[in-house]
């Protein structure tokens, strides 16, 4: 089977996947997004284990996976009317974790705390606001859908717009193959792609919201990208992981969507205001 064929089986299962736990609603998508936050956390983790870092696996494993579990629990889960504020295990299990390097002996204790919870916040804070999403809007699931498609186009038009145009180079130190000609085009076609989903949109959302929403999400999704693209370079690796053929690791995918949720997040609470 070919690389290209191959990506695009394993693309077109990924999208499905996505868009259909958006589509089946917020309980199908907390077990979906739980399962790819935890295996991303596992990638990120996996990433260091040739560095100079020495994060203990399982350790940060639990309390990532404790920690995720405290916010969904408060934030997604429990309903509104049960005034229990869990956000406070979080701070013991943060000072907990803190101690263990006490232990370990390790040369490099706080760049071994400091990337573990780096990787904390890069994964947990995307995942747990696309669940609040689901769960607060009235429109999440087209709002949702709507936003991974802007994320899609912006990555598809980039890529095609640079092989054929691309000439001059956008950020060559961390990614060589990215230029300016590709940027734009992704930009542009993210608008057009935008224009075209205000016209199935509630009237609430507007083409004004989705235009400025393809304004945010096609530089964070470039950004996203060239982010994580700085941490692989950093580490002198390739890809995040295996686990999608011919498309590397799961942080390879959502890379454009952890820098872009929490912007597109805070554009949705600030027009909401209007």
């Amino acid at each position: 089977m070919s690389n290209i064929l191959l990506r695009a089986i394993t693309g077109t299962i990924f999208i499905v996947v996505i868009l259909g736990s958006i589509w089946l609603g917020l309980s199908t998508s907390i077990v979906i997004i739980s399962s790819i936050t935890i295996l991303s956390l596992n990638e990120y983790i996996d990433l260091f284990k040739s560095s100079d870092v020495s994060i203990n696996k399982p350790l940060a494993l639990t309390f990532g996976i404790s920690i995720f579990g405290i916010l969904l629990t408060q934030f997604v889960i429990t309903p509104s009317f049960i005034n229990l504020n869990l956000t406070i295990l979080t701070f013991p299990l943060v000072f907990v974790y803190f101690l263990t390097e006490l232990y370990r002996k390790k040369t490099n204790p706080l760049s071994n705390i400091g990337i573990t919870f780096i990787g904390f916040i890069y994964i947990f804070t995307p995942f747990i606001l696309t669940l609040l999403i689901l769960k607060n809007e009235i429109d999440a699931q087209y709002l949702l859908m709507g936003m991974f498609i802007l994320i899609w186009t912006n990555d598809t038009f980039a890529y095609l717009s640079g092989r054929f145009f691309g000439k001059t180079k956008l950020f060559e130190r961390i990614s060589p193959k990215k230029t300016w000609e590709g940027t734009i085009g992704g930009i542009l076609f993210t608008v057009i792609a935008a224009i075209m989903l205000s016209q199935f949109s509630d009237t609430r959302y507007c083409p004004v919201f989705w235009v400025i929403s393809a304004l945010i999400i096609a530089p964070c999704a470039i950004f996203g990208d060239l982010f994580e693209s700085l941490i692989k370079r950093s580490l002198n690796v390739k890809d995040s992981g295996t686990i999608l053929p011919g498309h590397g690791g799961l942080l390879d995918r959502f890379d454009a969507a952890l820098f872009t949720v929490p912007f597109f997040f805070t554009w949705m609470i600030i027009y909401s205001q209007f």
